[in-house]
């Protein structure tokens, strides 16, 4: 669960972060980097597409500057994996309220912009 998020940082289960983050059900990844800072890649959710989960929610920043290409969007639901993409501040909101709905939720952060 999230416990809180402002701009460069995020606490999760008590422990707080300061990198972006992809939330696995079972652990959180860290030091989160991207090909290219501010636009998404299917490289960069390798390893959360390899978890196969129901949803993928996508914080794209504090103010939402992180951009997700309709190819990233398209592949993502040939997988049949449901992408949701808002500003990293409602993602943690929604993360929050899916979790105690659904088994399998990733979560991927960037944290500032």
């Amino acid at each position: 669960m999230i416990d809180s998020y402002d701009f460069g940082h995020i606490v999760i289960d008590g422990k707080r972060y300061t990198t972006d983050v992809i939330i696995f059900p079972e652990r959180v990844m860290d030091g989160w980097w991207r090909k290219e800072g501010h636009r998404l890649h299917l490289e960069d959710l390798r390893s959360s597409v390899q978890e196969k989960p129901e949803v993928l929610v996508v914080g794209t920043g504090y103010s939402g500057l992180m951009k997700v290409p309709s190819e990233v969007r398209e592949y993502l639901e040939s997988r049949g994996i449901e992408l949701i993409v808002q500003n990293t501040k409602e993602a943690c909101i929604t993360f929050n309220r899916l979790i105690q709905s659904r088994r399998k939720i990733v979560a991927a952060l960037h944290l500032t912009c």
